[in-house]
């Protein structure tokens, strides 16, 4: 039997993505959520992940980017896989290097428009809606050393209707985020291991 591939959250908001990613895989053979690292010790995603029995570790900055302290966690923990639900910092090198090809990460846009840095959340939707476009969805890819520049592993969209306020743009962004991120992990392990 295949030993259970081992995922690591990162995420730094409220957590209803790593939330869904975490439900979506209780009961998988194939694949165990084993933590959540968080860079914020008041993110909601913490309190979520308490009444999900997963445990969570706050870091600061300088363990992140001028230590090797995440990076012995998340070997303790043998990792195989690091999973970014709304994280807002960029990965290490180090860390991209040491899991090459294993960071996936969800995008609240259809990249490559509005990516980057400070592109998140509700300042990707208000600029999608500046530029009067017509549809807007999620990336979901893999993560190199730039944020938002890996390949893209996939896309889906939705319509802007014209009364669409940034508040309803992220809502149905959300719902694609709920559906597909789940299903999207799960086909990048299989695919990883069949290899």
């Amino acid at each position: 039997m295949i030993s259970k591939k081992r995922v690591v959250i990162f995420a730094s908001g409220s957590g209803t993505n790593a939330e869904q990613i975490v439900k979506y895989f209780k009961n998988s053979s194939t694949i165990e959520i084993c933590a959540v690292f968080t860079n914020n010790p008041q993110a909601g995603v913490i309190d979520r992940m308490h009444k999900l029995d997963i445990p969570t570790y706050p870091f600061r900055k300088n363990e992140f980017y001028d230590s090797e302290i995440v990076e012995n966690e998340l070997l303790k923990l043998r990792t195989d896989f690091i999973v970014l639900a709304g994280f807002l910092w960029l990965m290490p090198l180090s860390l991209v290097k040491k899991f090459n090809n294993k960071i996936i990460n969800i995008h609240p846009a259809l990249l490559p428009k509005y990516g980057g840095k400070g592109m998140y959340g509700m300042n990707v939707h208000k600029a999608v809606l500046a530029n009067k476009e017509s549809t807007s969805g999620i990336t979901i890819h893999l993560v190199n050393e730039e944020f938002d520049k890996g390949e893209i592993l996939f896309q889906t969209e939705v319509n802007i209707l014209p009364e669409d306020t940034p508040e309803i743009l992220a809502e149905k962004i959300h719902k694609l985020e709920y559906k597909y991120f789940p299903i999207i992990i799960e086909k990048v392990v299989f695919e990883f291991c069949r290899k």
